[in-house]
Parts: C-alpha cells; sequence; structure tokens
C-alpha cells in the first residue's frame, strides 16, 4: 500500500519493523525524525498496533501510519485505526509530537482515513478522547465528527461517513 498524501503531510503506513524501531525509539539511518517524537502516545498506539499484527497478520489498510510534515520530512506523530473494520464501523485514534501540536495536522490527517474508510465502503468512524482533552476534542470536530455521548472520563465520537461533506482534497 502507499502512502497518503494531504497538502501538508504524507502518512505512511508502517509495517512490523518499522512498529519496532518506533517502540524502541530506535531510529534506522533512513528515519528522519523529529526530537520529540515518537512522544509516549505514538508507543501506546504501534503497541497496540504490533500485537494486532502479531496476532492477525497485515493489518494494511486499517494499520497505523506515521505521519510525516511534507515540508521537511520529519515523522511528527502517528494515526491509525483501533482495528479492523466491524459491521461497518471502524475505530481510529491519533496523535502528534508536541512539537507539531496547534498546527490542523491532526485533523488533516484524520481527513485522509475517512477517506480509507470510506472508500472501504464503511458507513461510521468512531473515536474518543478525555474530557480533559479539549484539544483533541475541537480536533474530530474540524475533521467531521461529532459527540455522541459521554462514559465516564471519555467523549465519544463518530462521523457518519455517507452524510460527511468534506472539501476536496489535493493527492
Amino acid at each position: 500500500m502507499t502512502e497518503l498524501r494531504t497538502p501538508r503531510l504524507r502518512l505512511h503506513p508502517i509495517d512490523a519493523a518499522e512498529g519496532e524501531r518506533i517502540v524502541s525509539r530506535r531510529p534506522d539511518a533512513g528515519d528522519t525524525w523529529a526530537e520529540d517524537f515518537p512522544f509516549d502516545g505514538d508507543i501506546h498506539g504501534v503497541r497496540a498496533f504490533l500485537g494486532a499484527t502479531a496476532a492477525h497478520g497485515d493489518q494494511r489498510p486499517f494499520g497505523h501510519y506515521r505521519i510525516t510534515r511534507a515540508a521537511d520530512g520529519l515523522a511528527i506523530g502517528g494515526i491509525g485505526f483501533k482495528g479492523q473494520p466491524d459491521d461497518g464501523r471502524v475505530e481510529v485514534g491519533y496523535g502528534l509530537s508536541p512539537s507539531a501540536r496547534g498546527h490542523g495536522y491532526a485533523a488533516e490527517a484524520l481527513a485522509a482515513l475517512l477517506d480509507v474508510a470510506a472508500g472501504h465502503g464503511l458507513s461510521r468512524v468512531v473515536a474518543d478522547t478525555t474530557a480533559d482533552n479539549v484539544a483533541s476534542q475541537r480536533t474530530l470536530e474540524r475533521a467531521g465528527f461529532r459527540r455522541v455521548g459521554v462514559d465516564g472520563d471519555l467523549h465519544r465520537y463518530e462521523v457518519l461517513l455517507d452524510t460527511l461533506a468534506r472539501p476536496a482534497r489535493a493527492r
């Protein structure tokens, strides 16, 4: 599978070998990472991806993607599906290194994943975030999600893909 492209980002589908490098925080000679990549959230997401890959094989296109900023080629975060689709729905998660936050990159990367889900005939994408993570709540809303419930400290969001109106993006 080729990488996903947005106007400012490249989303590279990682494999197990790259996932192991990220989890161990040991870049290979060809890896170009921002100084604060990977951060703890990246490690958590990639570990889940590695577990799913070990148990079920290649997860692509519903795996994990390294987010790379096109302008400088630096890895700045990760985004991915939390498992394979089930009954027309799939869950997503994402995170950016602290130095990359506040620029709209996460919403831009989410839009690319929504395109993948829609392109595979899915009808709904879900996500959750903690009550105190207002930045993530705003990111989800900018990407077209709406809050559908609260479960303890988690705010649950979804987007219905057949009703989603997003501006066309350059690929």
